[in-house]
């Protein structure tokens, strides 16, 4: 044995009750489960005393966004010190495939990249290309990744908005099906970013096709999570049906307080459909707040065909802009400029404005919200961070407890000790703690059982990651030892680079990446890839 874990209450991933049991590690793998004191621990070269805490499979994140940390800094230390083990990354987008219409491999905002990275990216020309990258650099967790819809979009079509042609359709086509041979997971549109939200439901369906075909999951940021949530809903059901393809939901939730009852709604919704045999699922974060750009924040078409600062710097265009983010259903309106924190602004001139709130900043700036947050974009980019207050609390235990719901994080591995890191919202350092912490051990919300079960083996199952997401015997050693009576998140949204408490070890394919709270520089993971990887 290189690690003997004793004494410890493991709960197993598969959502079974919790028993005492020793687990034995070797050559990566569980090789041994049983009863306490029937390991001899003389054969082990690492003996853990794992007595009042959890041994539970490590946390499976199926929504990150690792991408541009993990071509820097493989250690994803926010991540490692809550339990996650495994990312899965690709909403919205890609580095690759890189070519066809496509500017530049990077979300142009989204992060910081040298332009020794976007040299490199460029001959990323397939999604493979950058999965090797990304493991040549070595990374503490396990990563995979879906197809960004955008990514495909713009591919074949730029920044145009509209339906694609016959030859721009079947050149999407074909990058998804490249990509999926490659080992995505399946394709991830995000229906209110550019331009993903300029994609037809004609052309969603028809990528959808191609990735069941694949044995793939078509995962979604639907278009609408306010008013016409439901229809939404529906819409997904349709693609289901009429794709093949099984549909994960990203975050689900409900945003504006007059949308809130919707909740009920929606749930009953999704149980329906699954009922009838569509393979429809979600996951979900446990904040009332999305972290998103501030661009978010206007309506989709300023951002097309690439005249994104001409239309900001337009008077009459920004008339137009102001009239819309005006409207009833509009993000910023839905949380008003006061449940608008900015985060994340790079610039000098503009760090004092970072942790305030829109109506604050505005005032500061002597400007209706709407231009200040037209005229901030215009300097800083269009993923200019923002934390919108739209959702509710009361809402989060309905969707936790729902059997078809998983957990996930919507935020990137980050090095709290950079100098150069942004606010960000707190869900980065603290999704999985605090489902624990608040959720199960204060709440009573779920069982250990479930909540770890919709960490781990629900993910894997969603994916066909054969031999992870449970503590079992021939399995991967993604292994976590927690503190039930302690593990917490601690992040908050003025102060979210504080690391979660609790989490006490923290094992990747056998090796620790975790001690005693402490992150070990390790970078054991591996690359996971989706059924149809050639």
């Amino acid at each position: 044995m290189d690690t003997l874990i004793r004494g410890g209450r493991l709960i197993d991933g598969s959502g079974n009750p919790w028993r005492y049991a020793d687990i034995a590690i070797a050559d990566q793998r569980i090789r041994a489960i049983a009863p306490p004191g029937l390991l001899d621990p003389a054969g082990a070269r690492t003996v853990i005393d794992a007595t009042g805490h959890i041994v539970c499979p490590g946390f499976i994140d199926i929504q990150s966004h690792s991408i541009i940390p993990f071509l820097s800094d493989g250690r994803a230390i926010s991540k490692v010190t809550q339990g996650v083990t495994t990312e899965i990354m690709g909403e919205l987008w890609t580095p690759g495939p890189f070519g066809g219409l496509r500017q530049s491999p990077f979300l142009s905002g989204f992060g910081v990249v040298s332009a020794e990275l976007e040299r490199e990216a460029r001959q990323w020309t397939r999604f493979g290309h950058w999965m090797d990258a990304m493991l040549a650099r070595g990374v503490s967790v396990n990563v995979g990744s879906f197809l960004g819809g955008a990514t495909v979009r713009e591919f074949a079509m730029g920044w145009r908005d509209g339906a694609p042609s016959a030859d721009e359709l079947k050149l999407m086509r074909r990058a998804t099906s490249e990509a999926m041979a490659d080992g995505a997971f399946g394709i991830a549109p995000a229906l209110i970013y550019p331009p993903s939200s300029f994609s037809p439901d004609e052309e969603l369906i028809a990528g959808a096709a191609e990735v069941g075909r694949a044995g793939g999951v078509y995962i979604v940021h639907m278009r609408s999570e306010g008013s016409r949530l439901l229809e939404s809903i529906a819409d997904n059901v349709h693609l289901s049906r009429t794709a093949n393809c099984p549909v994960e939901i990203y975050h689900l939730k409900v945003t504006g307080a007059a949308n809130w009852p919707l909740m009920e709604r929606a749930v009953a919704a999704i149980a329906q459909a699954r009922a009838d045999g569509v393979d429809i699922a979600a996951n979900m974060y446990p904040y009332v707040a999305s972290g998103t750009g501030l661009a978010a924040a206007m309506p989709d078409w300023v951002q097309a065909d690439g005249k994104f600062e001409q239309n900001l710097r337009d008077p009459a265009t920004r008339q137009r802009i102001t009239a819309e983010m005006l409207g009833p259903n509009a993000r910023g309106t839905m949380a008003g400029p006061d449940g608008v924190l900015v985060v994340g602004l790079r610039r000098a001139e503009h760090q004092q404005y970072n942790g305030k709130t829109l109506d604050v900043v505005a005032t500061m700036r002597g400007e209706a919200w709407t231009d200040t947050l037209m005229n901030i974009v215009l300097s800083e980019g269009p993923w200019a961070a923002a934390i919108y207050f739209l959702m509710n609390e009361a809402n989060l235990p309905l969707q936790m407890r729902q059997p078809w719901v998983k957990f996930s994080t919507d935020a990137p591995g980050i090095d709290p000790s950079r100098p150069d890191r942004v606010l960000v919202h707190p869900r980065a350092y603290g999704t999985y703690t605090r489902i624990l912490g608040r959720y199960v051990r204060e709440q009573g919300v779920m069982t250990w059982e479930d909540a770890i079960r919709k960490m781990t083996s629900s993910v894997a199952d969603r994916l066909y990651l054969h031999g992870r997401g449970e503590i079992r015997i021939g399995f991967q050693a993604d292994v976590v030892v927690f503190n039930p009576e302690t593990v917490i998140d601690r992040a908050t949204f003025i102060e979210p680079h504080q690391v979660s408490v609790g989490i006490r070890d923290v094992w990747v394919n056998g090796t620790r990446v975790l001690q005693n709270g402490t992150h070990t520089g390790a970078k054991p993971g591996q690359a996971l890839y989706g059924p149809a990887r050639t």
